[in-house]
C-alpha cells in the first residue's frame, strides 16, 4: 500500500466555488443581474453601498468564472453591459433557495446568537 498522502492539484472544488460566489458582493451582483442586462452604474445603484473598485473587482472575478458576460459597445463613450451567462443563470435557483432559508431562519439565528452572548 502506498503511504504517500494524496494531494489535489487544484483546490477542493466545493471550497473553490463557494469562496468565489459566497462573498457578499458576488451574491448581490448575481441576484442583481437576475432581471437582465445592466450597465455598471445601474448595477452599482441597485446594490447600494458597494464601492466602484469592489464592484469592478467582483464583476471581473464573476466574468473570469464564466458566470457573468461583459459586452463592450464601440461608442463614444464606450458602453459596457453585464449579464448573467447560462452558467450564471443556473446558479440562481440554488441562490434563491439559500435566500429563502436565510429569511426563514434569520430570527432563530439571531436569538441563538443572543443566548450565546448572554451566557458568556
Amino acid at each position: 500500500m502506498d503511504d504517500t498522502p494524496f494531494t489535489f492539484e487544484e483546490p477542493c472544488p466545493i471550497r473553490d466555488v463557494l469562496d468565489r460566489i459566497g462573498d457578499q458582493w458576488s451574491f448581490l451582483v448575481l441576484t442583481g443581474l437576475e432581471g437582465g442586462t445592466m450597465r455598471f452604474s445601474e448595477l452599482m445603484r441597485a446594490i447600494g453601498d458597494v464601492s466602484k473598485q469592489m464592484l469592478s473587482r467582483t464583476l471581473r472575478r464573476l466574468e473570469e468564472d464564466g458566470l457573468v458576460s461583459r459586452t463592450v459597445y464601440p461608442e463614444v463613450p464606450p458602453r459596457v453591459e453585464y449579464a448573467l451567462t447560462e452558467l450564471g443563470r443556473s446558479l440562481l435557483e440554488p441562490l434563491r433557495a439559500l435566500i429563502r432559508w436565510a429569511d426563514d431562519n434569520h430570527r432563530t439565528i439571531v436569538l441563538s446568537r443572543r443566548r450565546v452572548r448572554d451566557a458568556a
